[in-house]
């Protein structure tokens, strides 16, 4: 079989050229082989369909299946009825708030409040998460603080913004942004530190620097931990409503969701604190397939982490 002669960069110890070493074609042919196959991974854009059935029909399985055991448990009268209603109950009580008008009003009255919340807490933690990120000495001051804060029950925050702020929206997105701030800056600060450095040496290069290198080059390698800490801000915002709601309720804040739970709590109306539940799980389960599923493929396929198997 013909050889191929490729030089070699060896040196013999008195310092001169080695001479060529003979490499096999076939060699040569895997090496070009590999090469051609990672050329040819193509990234794909997700089908709907695909997406539905293996994003959407999940959560939606097992919800079906967390109400099949419910509707079993209560026939197997584990407990008092009043206790455990069973599905048909809730259904019940939802199709009376339905028929009456009541019930997207009430679901609307939360969720407007908490994107709302969640909004404002973007615009703020955003800055404060780069300021931390980039300044030592104002980490050094504020980075413990806001690690503080984000353990911190957002429950805590309710007594002092009744007293702050009164009974009123604003003392809701107080309560909203104490709890979700934290989390998002401290998301971005988390990216910002897995940002490699060469990234931020060669953006220098370019002549990125200032606003400008922060926003071409920290800003997106940051993203996955970004996005990470928005879907927990999130979570936290969504949760630091319904404390608000459940324990500041009153007629002039309107009725929502924890309002709700809590005036079926006053009238022990399990069916209603039960549909308060599930509707809260719901919006829960609605805002992450519908915001944060499509945001968390967006970034794994512009990285080139999104392909077919």
């Amino acid at each position: 079989m013909a050889s191929t002669d490729i030089t070699s960069d060896r040196k013999r110890p008195d310092g001169t050229p080695a001479g060529p070493v003979d490499r096999k074609p076939d060699d040569l042919a895997g090496l070009e082989a590999g090469l051609d196959a990672l050329d040819a991974v193509q990234i794909r854009r997700t089908p709907v369909r695909e997406v539905l059935l293996r994003k959407v029909l999940p959560p939606f399985v097992a919800v079906a299946l967390v109400l099949v055991a419910w509707e079993l448990l209560v026939r197997a009268q584990v407990t008092e009825v009043y206790k455990l209603p069973p599905p048909s109950a809730v259904w019940d009580s939802a199709r009376e708030m339905w028929l009456a008008g009541t019930l997207l009003d009430v679901v609307w009255t939360s969720v407007s409040r908490g994107l709302l919340g969640f909004l404002l807490a973007v615009a703020i933690g955003t800055p404060l998460g780069l300021l931390v990120a980039r300044v030592k000495l104002v980490r050094a001051a504020i980075g413990p603080i806001l690690s503080g804060l984000q353990s911190l029950p957002s429950v805590a925050w309710v007594a002092p913004a009744v007293i702050w702020l009164g009974l009123n929206d604003q003392m809701m997105f107080a309560v909203i942004l104490l709890g979700a701030v934290p989390s998002i800056a401290n998301g971005l600060v988390s990216g910002v530190d897995q940002v490699p450095p060469l990234f931020l040496r060669a953006g220098r290069t370019l002549g990125a620097t200032g606003l400008r290198g922060t926003w071409h080059i920290v800003l997106p390698a940051a993203l996955p931990g970004y996005l990470a800490g928005l879907k927990q801000g999130w979570a936290f915002s969504w949760r630091s409503l319904m404390a608000a709601e459940i324990i500041a309720s009153s007629p002039e804040l309107g009725l929502g969701l924890g309002q709700l739970l809590e005036n079926g709590r006053s009238n022990f109306d399990m069916p209603g604190i039960f549909l308060s539940i599930l509707l809260i799980l719901f919006v829960g389960i609605a805002i992450d397939l519908l915001i944060f599923s499509p945001l968390e493929r967006w970034v794994l396929r512009s990285r080139g982490l999104l392909v077919k198997n």
